[in-house]
């Protein structure tokens, strides 16, 4: 919930030809609070298409928001609207329980195409969910594009976004993708900062690398019955609640929250068909050095981050959309038995055009 990521690539969809510019544009402190909000009020949610309370409002700045930082990019780099072929637009994730066959992100794909005067590709999940997968992780076959355009990386390789909730892909060649969700990424800690620091993250780390892990209060964490289960699975941002953790001071707890997310992501090693060779950080997790130290304790192996291999670790999320937008457009798979838990391999999006 930090703002809006844009890129531009140019992709048919299976092998990426180039990378174009990125771009972010922030949320302010108001609008965060809003879609914290929003957050709180979809918990009852049953109904998809419904907006109650402050749901409403959060759509429509998140619709808002992404149609000023794609108008902004194209101006700013100078981009011919007539060569963009397609947005891929995610919107803002508010609830997802795949078990009720239930996803729910917020913003309007049809307004958010007429306003940008451009084919736009949506709702990428809700397929998935309605076909009985887990909805999540989506962005597997992005990843598989891009191991395969780099030589020389120790296989197995996984590649792991700590966004929110942190999700891994494992890549063996031309084996299947195994992915799934496999805990907190940055949720918890940002939570936490937020209430006991009045800080919206532990920004570089700083905190956790002051503090002690509680190793008592790590282990309840890591009782949770999720991290027994065997991938394809997803989280929703909010699975954990609310840790209890009101006896540590911020660094402890900070501490702690950053182990939780690394060792449950080193975890899924064990479920994974061969233990990968090295692991590939992108997302927001990737800029805090507590999380990747913490990382290579628990794995025990090479930790390397998407920036050190060229990529643009901040942008992945922005330009596997933009991916999945032309896979859509073709008909391609976003999903497999191995990434999601659908029967075969699936397509999805809803595709509209400018009005």
């Amino acid at each position: 919930m930090d703002g809006v990521d844009v890129a531009m690539i140019d992709t048919d969809g299976t092998t990426i030809s180039s990378f174009g510019p990125t771009g972010f544009h922030p949320y302010s402190d108001a609008e965060r609070a809003l879609l914290r909000r929003a957050l709180a009020d979809a918990v009852a949610l049953d109904d998809r298409a419904a907006r109650p309370g402050a749901l409403a409002d959060a759509e429509r700045l998140v619709t808002e928001a992404h149609a000023d930082a794609v108008e902004r990019f194209i101006a700013d780099n100078g981009i011919d609207r007539r060569t963009v072929d397609v947005v891929g637009f995610h919107g803002q994730t508010v609830l997802h329980r795949p078990e009720h066959r239930l996803t729910v992100q917020i913003g309007d794909g049809p307004g958010l195409s007429r306003r940008l005067g451009l084919p736009l590709v949506h709702d990428f999940r809700a397929a998935d969910v309605a076909a009985a997968g887990q909805g999540a992780p989506l962005v597997p076959v992005f990843h598989r594009a891009l191991v395969a355009s780099r030589a020389g990386l120790p296989r197995p390789a996984a590649v792991v976004n700590i966004g929110g909730v942190a999700n891994v892909t494992w890549l063996d060649g031309d084996a299947e993708p195994v992915a799934c969700d496999t805990g907190p990424g940055n949720a918890l800690l940002d939570d936490f900062m937020m209430e006991r620091a009045g800080l919206p993250c532990d920004r570089d780390g700083i905190h956790a690398a002051r503090g002690t892990v509680d190793e008592a209060a790590l282990a309840a964490l890591m009782a949770h019955p999720y991290f027994a289960a065997r991938p394809p699975k997803s989280l929703d941002r909010n699975a954990f609640g609310r840790p209890a953790l009101d006896h540590l001071s911020v660094e402890d707890g900070a501490a702690t929250l950053t182990a939780f997310t690394a060792r449950t992501i080193a975890a899924i090693a064990d479920k994974l068909p061969r233990r990968p060779g090295c692991w590939i950080v992108c997302g927001g997790g990737a800029r805090n050095p507590s999380i990747l130290r913490a990382l290579a304790e628990a794995t025990g192996s090479q930790v390397v981050t998407a920036d050190a291999l060229g990529w643009s670790g901040d942008s992945v999320e922005a330009q596997a959309f933009a991916f999945l937008a032309v896979r859509s457009l073709q008909g391609l798979p976003l999903t497999f038995p191995g990434t999601t838990g659908v029967p075969v391999g699936l397509t999805g999006g809803v595709r509209t055009l400018p009005a």
